[in-house]
C-alpha cells in the first residue's frame, strides 16, 4: 500500500540542546551550583526554549487564544447571511412579542 519514502520526521541530535544556550536554564543551573547541587536532567528542558521551532511564550499564548477566530467569524457572517436570506426573525414585531405573548395587555372593554 503506502510507499515508504523515508521517515515523515527527523529527530534532532541531542547535542544541539545545551543549557548554556538558554538563559533561563543557565540561571537555574547557577542557582543550583551556589547550593552545591547539580541537575543532570536540566538539558532535557532546553528544547522547550527553541524559539525557531516552538516560538515564544507570547506567540504560543496568542496562537492558543485566537486559533479559530477567523473561521468562527466567517461562520458568524454566514449565519447572518443565511438568516437574512431566509427572512428568519422578520415580522415578529420586535422586542420578542410574537405568537401569543400578549401578557398584561388585555382589552378592558370586554369586562
Amino acid at each position: 500500500m503506502g510507499g515508504h519514502h523515508g521517515e515523515p520526521y527527523t529527530v534532532p541530535h541531542p547535542s544541539i540542546y545545551k543549557v548554556e544556550n538558554v538563559p533561563q536554564l543557565l540561571q537555574v543551573k547557577e542557582a543550583l551550583a551556589r547550593q552545591g547541587l547539580n541537575d543532570p536532567w536540566l538539558r532535557n528542558e532546553a528544547w522547550r526554549y527553541e524559539k525557531k521551532a516552538f516560538g515564544t511564550h507570547r506567540s504560543r499564548l496568542t496562537t492558543f487564544m485566537f486559533r479559530g477566530l477567523g473561521v468562527g467569524f466567517c461562520a458568524f457572517l454566514a449565519t447572518i447571511a443565511v438568516e437574512y436570506a431566509l427572512g428568519v426573525g422578520k415580522g415578529q414585531g420586535g422586542h420578542g412579542h410574537g405568537h401569543g405573548s400578549e401578557h398584561g395587555h388585555e382589552d378592558k372593554k370586554h369586562h
